[in-house]
């Protein structure tokens, strides 16, 4: 959605209606201040009108600009009043570069300031909910964006440091200092630290957790990533345009260009749009297992929200982390069929209601029931949502391998079918599997017995032979079957990601004349067709040995060629039927800036002709109840 098309849904909204009743009077100024707690859930008794609304600069260890100099990092705080007379309160923190550009949420929100310099509208609604509950607001302006001194890197190793030196400062191990220059400390937090944020926010989140500082008690990332290169590459191939790294950091930062020229050229050269490959660049941006961050060093307990319909952060970017944590961290999930979504938007009054436990729990020490609920949420449809104790649920592997009629089975079969390497869209990938297209191999089950779900990991294994040194490879798994689904594809004026503005509001906690805390309302987008692209896999051939050394193939020689596909939860219903559909380049994939397939075009498809053999060809699908399938 532009930000026109978002000014306009805005200006529409005429009906407000609270979702949250006006929080009950703040504590007395003589009784002893305390934090109020009725049925597992802290209550809204201090004023967030009277809050305290602060701002220091926190030192970073990272001198990002090369100016001699070690970054101040701009942190914004909105207290109770009574943290100032003996409550200590713990933090729910969002770093973020996007106070700029291009602001914050689903609905663009910017920080707006008092002539001391204080923020008096934060974006989003942490603050408004939180702060009467007996919260600080801790708001980070990430390392060279809005208010904070450097360079972006584009989820780089200052990049996270900067957050962790804010941990460090609210638990007294690092330095901060007021306008004047004098030092501040934290005298008012307990220095239990909870970090919640969406997209790059949220990776920031993770980022931070995986340098194991103590102090950050829980993160809740909301599509965030745990792999640079898994944003803007995937197996070998670009799925962000060409330069996507260094137009990044110049969009976050909106200081002269001149600033940051050597960051921006590192950036450039390092990110290696040429060949796709993952080098030291990209390892440096890998939060699983990098040199900065790794997920064996999270401390922190985890509440994840991934939407495995998402093309900016691809559903491995969860999944691969969850795997690699410590079975001692705590953890909770929400897997949805949205898209690049936080689920504030999208299931409001379950989520804030969840969020709250959560953090009671972790930061207050609130004994509530949050942890004896089942850990993992999975949306199979529309208003379809079931508990699991983790993800992915249960499985049995059941291989599916394509036959020369067609249809797609568990037997093995002869024969070879071949198609072009042609940049398609997924509508244009699928659709008619019938009806002979040059530029792919469509192979479908019969109609499904039984329901049958997917969770967890598919992965392909092809045998193919190349009339070129390489191919893009992708492949696609389709449910065939009229249904209303979740319409993840369509962006519009009132609707993304999954999601479609219903106009009014929601109001959600405290307000005042700059900060209403009230926001759009929206829910399911659906949409009924004959068909839905459930999950699909994409390869670079010269990368099927490496990712970090591309390896021409030999032309009409032989190869098997195994890779994961992303991971999905999805239910085929009753009748449907299972399609496997071989191709060329995604051009859904082509993620433009906006985050839209089909932009640029970064890989249009090598035209080389690609011959399968069917014996050695299979998709191998991990499922709940897969015995129908014959």
């Amino acid at each position: 959605m532009s930000n026109s098309q978002r000014r306009g849904l805005l200006a529409s909204v005429a009906l407000v209606i609270p979702l949250v009743v006006a929080a009950t009077p703040a504590a007395s100024a003589t009784e002893k201040p305390e934090i109020k707690v009725s049925g597992g859930l802290t209550q809204p008794v201090f004023s967030y009108q009277d809050a305290i609304r602060e701002h220091v600069r926190v030192q970073s260890p990272a001198d990002s600009d090369g100016d001699g100099k070690k970054d101040l990092i701009r942190v914004d705080i909105i207290r109770p009043k009574e943290s100032e007379s003996g409550l200590k309160v713990p933090v729910i923190m969002q770093e973020t570069p996007y106070y700029d550009d291009p602001g914050v949420g689903f609905e663009v929100e910017k920080k707006k300031y008092d002539a001391n310099g204080n923020v008096t509208k934060f974006p989003m609604y942490y603050d408004n909910y939180f702060v009467p509950r007996g919260y600080a607001f801790v708001s980070v302006d990430m390392i060279g964006t809005r208010l904070s001194e450097g360079c972006p890197t584009s989820y780089g190793t200052s990049d996270v440091l900067s957050g962790k030196a804010v941990i460090d400062w609210l638990n007294g191990r690092a330095s901060a200092y007021d306008d004047k220059g004098d030092p501040v400390k934290a005298t008012w937090t307990t220095g239990r630290t909870g970090m919640i944020g969406h997209s790059y926010e949220g990776g920031l989140a993770i980022g931070v957790a995986g340098t194991g500082v103590p102090g950050l008690e829980t993160i809740v990332p909301l599509a965030g990533y745990t792999s640079g290169y898994e944003t803007s590459r995937n197996n070998g191939t670009l799925t962000w345009f060409k330069g996507g790294q260094e137009w990044l950091a110049k969009r976050v930062d909106l200081d002269p260009d001149e600033k940051c020229a050597a960051v921006h050229q590192r950036l450039r050269e390092g990110s290696d749009d040429a060949t796709g490959n993952y080098n030291a660049y990209w390892h440096e941006r890998n939060y699983r297992n990098g040199p900065i961050s790794k997920a064996r060093n999270v401390r922190a307990s985890v509440f994840s929200v991934m939407g495995m319909q998402d093309r900016q952060v691809v559903g491995s970017q969860f999944s691969e982390w969850w795997a690699m944590l410590p079975r001692t961290v705590q953890r909770k999930a929400w897997v949805t069929q949205y898209g690049h979504l936080d689920p504030f938007w999208a299931r409001r009054e379950v989520w804030l209601t969840t969020l709250n436990k959560w953090f009671d729990h972790e930061l207050m020490g609130v004994a509530n029931d949050i942890m004896r609920q089942p850990h993992v949420d999975v949306q199979l449809g529309p208003g379809r949502w079931v508990t699991q104790p983790d993800w992915p649920a249960r499985t049995r592997t059941t291989i599916l391998r394509p036959q020369q009629d067609g249809l797609l089975g568990r037997k093995p079969s002869s024969g070879t079918g071949s198609y072009l390497d042609t940049a398609q869209t997924e509508i244009a990938m699928a659709a008619d599997p019938a009806t002979t297209n040059p530029n792919r191999l469509a192979f479908l089950t019969p109609p499904l017995k039984n329901a049958i779900r997917v969770s967890g990991t598919p992965s392909v294994s092809l045998r193919l032979k190349l009339d070129k040194p390489t191919a893009n490879l992708g492949v696609l798994l389709v449910d065939y079957g009229t249904d209303t689904r979740i319409n993840y594809r369509e962006r519009g004026a009132a609707s993304a990601e999954g999601l479609k503005f219903s106009g009014g509001e929601d109001c959600v906690g405290q307000s005042t004349a700059d900060d209403d805390g009230c926001y759009l309302k929206a829910g399911d987008n659906t949409a009924t067709s004959g068909y839905n692209v459930v999950t699909r896999g994409i390869l670079d051939a010269q990368n099927h040995k490496s990712l970090s050394r591309s390896t021409p193939l030999t032309p009409g020689k032989p190869y098997q060629i195994t890779w994961k596909m992303f991971p999905q939860d999805y239910e085929f219903k009753a009748g449907h039927r299972l399609g496997l559909v071989l191709t060329g380049a995604n051009d859904d994939f082509n993620l433009d800036a906006s985050g839209t397939g089909g932009g640029d075009d970064v890989e249009p498809g090598t035209g080389a002709k690609v011959t399968i053999e069917l014996a050695g060809t299979s998709i191998s699908l991990p499922l709940v109840n897969g015995t129908s399938i014959k």
